[in-house]
């Protein structure tokens, strides 16, 4: 165990966290399964193990991020960006589908043959461009015609290659930017020009997706009904995922059902990711479903302790950009199943099923650990030799 806690660094209690809700996550990932094997005809076992595979790959992905300097990932978001914003726009045109349904928001990787979610790594690679460009600003006086280019152009076209097929990761990624733009001193007076040109885009779309359906896809139409079912406040067929929730959550009580006596794991679709936290309650009780809620709430507060003994400001607003939307998540998708929110499709963050969903929290978190471990060391100490991403990070 020494051993083990010499070579990882960065906040041990956040490190701790991550993996008590990792290992945690077998338990309602196990009981989940049967409910899986019945449907595809597949071993519980192996989809246990297919979730020990993407928890470990997922732990070396924090391993490994974590030991490089955090500014170097100035460069790396500039690499990137380009990359994803190509992904997501082979994504939109050719998604595939997964378990019978259309997953427009899903490609699927030549050769090795496994779907990967391309809009969480976008989160994630815009949330770092976004740091960058703030603290390269800092202390500036900037016009919105020149942010327009740098800043906003990149954003606008990551969220319109994602809104068609995934409007719920899209308004979350468009929240963060706006909490990290305003916390990164962007004059607010812009922010609400922003914020106005999103909100008349969106009344836009969804007046133009009603009026003309078959131009859109099927996609637009889920989020669509989901938005108009949660709204009009009657319970409709629509509303089969929520009351399934609910009554989960119901039957739990304090104490819950007991470990694998689920019932309405057998009648609840995606009872493995996006309704997992209403499977916990109903196996575990309220108890443990506060406790779990509780966890993500200590790891915001690790995530405050973090940005305020970073000592640059594209640190701290490195740690917000990556670190927020783990919670955010979290509680959107805790939110959605006692009906505080409509359905999303978004996963519990370490706990649901889902490689994709699970390395990209893993990136994340890689990052936040790479930015408090620089200051266990004092003050950073460049390299003798000149690194690629440093070069162009001083370049730009």
């Amino acid at each position: 165990m020494s051993v083990i806690l010499k070579n990882i660094g960065g906040d041990k209690t956040l490190w701790a966290i991550v993996a008590l809700l990792a290992l945690f996550s077998f338990l309602p990932v196990y009981s989940t399964s049967s409910n899986l094997a019945n449907l595809y005809g597949r071993n519980t076992f192996t989809l246990l193990l297919k979730h020990g595979v993407h928890l470990v790959l997922g732990f070396g992905i924090i391993y490994g991020v974590h030991k490089i300097q955090y500014h170097r990932f100035k460069g790396l978001s500039m690499i990137l960006l380009p990359v994803v914003i190509v992904l997501l726009g082979i994504t939109l045109m050719q998604g595939t589908t997964i378990g019978g349904a259309n997953a427009s928001r899903w490609i699927r990787v030549p050769v090795v043959g496994f779907s990967f979610q391309t809009s969480t790594l976008a989160s994630v690679v815009l949330m770092v461009y976004v740091a960058r460009y703030l603290a390269k600003i800092k202390d500036k006086v900037i016009t919105f015609k020149e942010s327009a280019i740098e800043l906003w152009t990149p954003v606008v076209l990551v969220l319109l290659l994602i809104f068609p097929a995934n409007f719920s990761t899209a308004a979350l990624i468009f929240s963060m930017v706006l909490v990290l733009v305003f916390l990164g001193g962007y004059p607010l007076k812009y922010i609400g020009v922003i914020i106005g040109s999103g909100m008349i885009f969106v009344l836009f779309f969804f007046i133009t997706a009603k009026a003309f359906p078959d131009a859109f896809p099927n996609r637009v139409d889920t989020w669509i009904s989901r938005i108009e079912n949660f709204s009009n406040g009657e319970d409709t067929k629509d509303d089969y995922q929520i009351e399934r929730a609910k009554t989960a959550i119901a039957s739990g009580r304090l104490f819950g059902l007991g470990p694998g006596k689920s019932v309405q794991k057998n009648f609840l679709p995606q009872s493995s990711s996006d309704f997992i936290y209403a499977i916990i309650v109903e196996e575990w009780g309220l108890v443990v479903g506060v406790t779990i809620l509780l966890f993500y709430l200590l790891l915001l507060f690790r995530l405050i302790v973090i940005l305020n003994k970073s000592d640059t400001f594209f640190g701290k607003l490195l740690v917000v950009g990556v670190g927020l939307p783990i919670v955010f998540q979290a509680l959107i998708n805790m939110a959605v199943a006692v009906e505080l929110f409509p359905v999303t499709g978004q996963t519990l963050p370490l706990i649901s099923s889902g490689g994709t969903s699970i390395w990209m929290t893993c990136l994340a978190i890689g990052i936040i650990l790479s930015v408090s471990s620089s200051q266990k060391k004092g003050k950073e100490k460049t390299s003798k030799t000149d690194n690629p991403l440093d070069v162009l990070r001083q370049a730009v």
